[in-house]
């Protein structure tokens, strides 16, 4: 298995991951029923989000912290809600790549996760 080298490879991360979170009973209505996401107007800007995160590429214009407040308005994102997030991204890249950067990538989301988190008032 190879190493996440590039944008193109975010993408199909991506397209994979949504490809099973939207179907998970825990998680998956907060995707399709509350956010009601375009996923394609969204799967790029999540390739582009993390390309920037972690080859520090740019191109990533959106407020991620304020995107999730307004969702918590809609629907309370809980600790469970972020954990489920989690293994779902991380059982997918482990899947599909292996690495450094793979490594790096599980990192982060773990990083955004918890100040996801402590932005909406789950930690103090």
């Amino acid at each position: 298995m190879r190493d996440i080298e590039n944008r193109e490879d975010l993408l199909f991360l991506m397209e994979a991951f949504y490809g099973t979170m939207l179907k998970d009973e825990n998680i998956g209505y907060i995707f399709t029923d509350v956010a009601q996401l375009n996923l394609e107007n969204h799967l790029p800007l999540l390739a582009d989000f993390w390309n920037n995160a972690l080859f520090h590429a740019g191109g990533y214009k959106s407020n991620v912290v304020q995107i999730h407040k307004d969702l918590n308005e809609k629907e309370t994102l809980t600790p469970d809600h972020f954990k489920r997030w989690l293994l779902l991204l991380e059982n997918t890249i482990d899947a599909n790549f292996k690495g450094e950067v793979a490594d790096k990538m599980k990192l982060r989301a773990s990083q955004v996760g918890m100040t996801m988190q402590a932005k909406l008032g789950h930690y103090s």
